[in-house]
This record gives C-alpha cells, structure tokens and sequence, in this order.
C-alpha cells in the first residue's frame, strides 16, 4: 500500500459538529420526513422513528465516524489500513468502494431534486404562487421539469456552488461554508416555525404529530420509521468516513454522534412544525406524499399573509440543506483521487463535480425528453423505472442499506475491541456492551429487514 497521506483536520469540535450536522440534515429532513409522517398517520410514526434513531441510527454513525477517525484517509485508504490493523479479508475494502461510489451515484439525482429549491426560491420571492389553487400549483411543478434548459440551469448552478466550497479543502471550504451555511439555517429554521405558529393551525399539527394513535400503526410504518431514520442521519453514505478523517482526536465520537442525531432529528421535527400548520390551516392533505412540498405548500404560501418572503426563505433553507449535504457527497470521491493519484484539489474537484453532473443529466433528462425511456425494463426489479427512478431506487435501497451492514458487521464483528474501543472511549463497560449488541445485532437485523421488504416487498 502506498504511503499514509495526511490530511487536514477540523479546527475545533464545534467545526466537525457543523460539517456532520449539515452533511446530515438535507432533503432527508426538510423534503421525505414530513411527507412519510403525514402518509403514516403523525404521531405513532415519530415516536417509532425516535426509537428507531436512538436504537439503529446512533450506534451506526459511532461505528462509522469511528471507522473514519481510526483509518484516518479517505474511505478506501482507510478500509484498506483497518483490513490491515485487522488481519482481516480484502474482501471489506469493499466497504470503502460503497462509501464513495454511494454518494457520487446519489448526487447524480439528489442535485436534481436541489436545483428545483433554487427555482421555487427564485418563484416564491417573485410572487409566483400568489393566488395558487391546487391546478395552478401541479401545472407550475409540471411546467418546470418539463423545461430541460431551465431544470439544466438550476442543477448546473447548485454543481457550481458545490464545486467551489469542495474545492477549498477542509478549512478554507468545507470549514468556512458550514461557519455561515448552518447558523443560517437554524436562524431561518426558527423563523418559519415562529411564523406557523403565529399564523397557521399550530395546535392542529402538535395533535397530529404528537398525539400517537397506535392502532393505526401496521408493519409498513415501522419499516418506514426505521428506514427513514437510517436515512436520515446519513449513515451508510460515505460522508461521515470521510470527515471522521479529518476529526482529531481528543473529539469524543459517542459524545459528537449524540449531538449530530439530536440535531438532525430537531431539524425533521421542526420541519413538521413548519409544514403542517400551513397544511392544516389551508385545508390540504398532509399525506399528500413526495409532493407536499413543491406541489402542496406552494398553494398555501400564494394564500397565507407574507407568503412571499416566508416561502422564499422555506426554498432558501431547502437548498442551504442541499449544499450542506452535497458537499459531504462530493468530498469522498475528491479526497480519495488527491490521495491516491496524486492530484492537487482543485482540478480534480472541478473535473469530478463536473464528471457527476454530466452524468446527472440523465436524471434531470427523465422529466422531459427521456421521460419515456425505461432502460433496465428487462429486468423485474427495475421495471417501468426511468433513470432518476433507478438511480434513487438502487441508491436508497441497495447501495445505503448494503453500506450500513458492511459498516455494522465490520465494525462490530471484525474489528478487534481494542481498536474499536480505542476510537469509542466508551470507560463503561455496560455502554460499550450495550453499543457492540446493538451494532451486532439488532442494526444488521433491522437493516435485512428494510432491505428486504423495500427491494422484494
């Protein structure tokens, strides 16, 4: 193996807790929780994902931050040091591969999804969706991804953004971008939920979030809860390998796990309290499903008393959500080819950035003038999928979950205790006990389980 490279660090703790957080909180949060809430009946739904976080997500993020601090490189090079350390196969560098093919697969879609927050930004602060009715709202939705050179320019500029924060490296980008990039997102957070609750139906949607009625709760909501609570805080996506890397080490990793799934799952939260109120308020469904947000609640901004300025600032905190994860999604393919190759970082991050957008294209071209091409229809599984459907299926639901049980298995069955409780620190051995059982066992079972029902139910 060639030589350990060295990478830079974080600053500070306060500096990794902003990049974690925000490579955690994205469209996971602002965009799929509420609608999988509302589609799932509220209440019974969120204390199950609760659970779910406490008991699956939190020891999967202790397990991978730690994989990334004790290998110290990018996800491959540090799979290939541990497999050594180890004396295991290397078979589980594999683990590496997934941890940065994962999140460049998931940013060839996610950026499509994020160039429409920065088009609905854009209308809403226009006064585009004043007046809205429930057709207007699905003609405008429709109209945009129907425009490929519109839909191009919105994605290209969301890949420019990213490009150019990745590009600065550790401190001078990754660093300085989450300094402003957070704080504005909790600022404009708080906002909005001040705003629904002055405004809209805020008691209406405590109840429905809040008032659990678990006779309605079937198999399905808790597979949804616990796979919405893995995908949530970003685990199995090769982020957080990476920027574990550049965490030093008198960082606690339980301690800075707790705090990132605390803030993640506050974020989803208040997101709820955002969106329902105005649901609830202007007489919509909140089960509406994956369009609540860009069909739905457009229709209340047009209606609602400074819906101009207030649904501006709910795209602008969608697409501040975006960056903050696509950053993380971009950074393990760049720090592994500067590692490996040699390259210094800013070509390699413009000619990466612009090798995943290219590619990108297919996905965005799926609204509009490959809306009809099904490529893999041969195939049962992916039958009737266009190429925005196949790369959200096979990243969500193969490459994600598949990653985590790597993450679970290595990290709990495969590494030695003293390497892994090394990166823990966990003094108690009741906490540590309690940790290895659950990353031994319960997280691989319950990964199977959405697996399983996701791909074959």
């Amino acid at each position: 193996m060639a030589a350990e490279f060295v990478h830079e660090q974080w600053s500070s703790r306060r500096a990794f807790l902003l990049a974690a957080v925000g490579s955690a909180v994205g469209l996971g949060n602002i965009w799929r929780f509420p609608y999988i809430t509302g589609v799932n009946g509220g209440g019974a739904f969120v204390i199950i994902y609760c659970v779910c976080i406490v008991v699956i997500a939190i020891p999967l993020l202790m397990a991978e931050v730690a994989i990334g601090r004790r290998g110290g490189q990018s996800p491959i090079r540090s799979m290939q040091k541990l497999v050594a350390e180890n004396g295991r196969s290397r078979f589980w560098t594999s683990l590496g591969w997934f941890s940065v093919i994962t999140p460049t697969v998931g940013l060839m879609y996610y950026s499509v999804v994020a160039g429409w927050t920065l088009d609905y930004a854009v209308s809403a602060m226009s006064g585009a969706f004043a007046g809205y009715d429930a057709k207007q709202s699905g003609d405008g939705f429709n109209a945009m991804t129907a425009n490929p050179a519109r839909m191009v320019f919105w994605q290209g500029t969301f890949f420019l953004l990213t490009i150019v924060i990745v590009a600065g490296g550790v401190r001078k980008g990754l660093e300085k971008a989450v300094a402003y990039l957070m704080p504005g997102l909790a600022l404009i957070l708080v906002a909005l939920v001040v705003y629904s609750a002055v405004t809209a139906d805020f008691s209406g949607a405590l109840q429905f979030m809040f008032n659990p009625d678990f006779s309605k709760v079937t198999s399905s909501t808790i597979l949804m809860a616990g796979g919405q609570a893995f995908f949530s805080v970003n685990v199995g996506v090769g982020a957080l390998i990476t920027y574990g890397a550049y965490m030093p080490q008198e960082v606690s990793v339980p301690k800075v796990c707790g705090i990132i799934a605390f803030a993640d799952t506050s974020v989803a939260i208040m997101m709820g309290l955002i969106i329902f109120p105005l649901v609830l308020s202007y007489g919509l469904q909140a089960g509406e499903g994956p369009g609540l947000v860009f069909v739905t609640l457009p229709i209340a901004f047009g209606q609602m008393p400074f819906g101009v300025i207030f649904g501006g600032l709910f795209f602008v905190l969608m697409a501040i959500a975006a960056l903050t994860s696509s950053i993380g999604m971009l950074e393990p393919a760049v720090s592994w080819l500067v590692e490996h190759k040699g390259f210094r970082r800013v070509p390699v991050t413009i000619i990466t950035g612009l090798g995943i957008w290219l590619f990108g294209l297919g996905a965005l071209f799926s609204f509009n003038i490959l809306a009809g091409f099904t490529p893999l229809d041969h195939f049962p599984l992916f039958e009737g999928k266009r190429i925005f459907d196949l790369f959200d299926f096979v990243t969500a639901n193969i490459l994600i979950p598949v990653g985590g049980l790597l993450i679970a298995l290595f990290a709990g069955w495969l590494m030695t205790r003293e390497s892994i409780a090394a990166e823990l620190r966990l003094n108690r051995s009741t906490s540590f006990t309690i940790w290895r059982w659950l990353v031994r066992f319960v997280a691989p079972l319950a990964i199977v389980t959405i697996f399983v029902a996701n791909v074959f139910g």
